[in-house]
């Protein structure tokens, strides 16, 4: 699970050290985003596997806006933590990596798209 403290403080690096706006725009949409990837249906997981939850995390956290600044930072970042979590990380150039983050950003892919993506470049620690 990831927590709602570890997300902000996590933001909030990544905003000092890259620069951008400090600040939550939505409390209630970064929630929503954070608990995706954990959701359940009649005691199912939604997302069984970890690279289902990471693509729902990344998915959301870009899509639904809800820092001022840095959404598709924080979205890749806590996508890999949760990777790394489940002893999987990912090896991709830092250019397929930005035009991924990019095109998730533009609409350009959709959630099985993103899946297909990191499960390809998904490597086993």
């Amino acid at each position: 699970m990831i927590n709602l403290e570890l997300v902000i403080n996590v933001h909030e690096l990544l905003i000092e050290k890259f620069g951008g706006i400090h600040g939550i725009r939505d409390l209630k949409t970064l929630e929503s985003a954070i608990t995706r990837p954990f959701m359940t249906f009649d005691q199912i997981e939604l997302y069984p596997s970890p690279i289902l939850k990471a693509t729902a995390l990344i998915e959301s956290l870009i899509n639904n806006h809800p820092f001022l600044d840095g959404n598709k930072r924080i979205g890749y970042v806590m996508m890999r933590f949760l990777l790394l979590q489940n002893n999987i990380d990912l090896k991709a150039t830092q250019s397929e990596k930005y035009d991924f983050v990019m095109k998730i950003a533009n609409g350009q892919i959709d959630f099985n798209k993103i899946k297909d993506w990191i499960s390809e470049k998904a490597i086993t620690l």
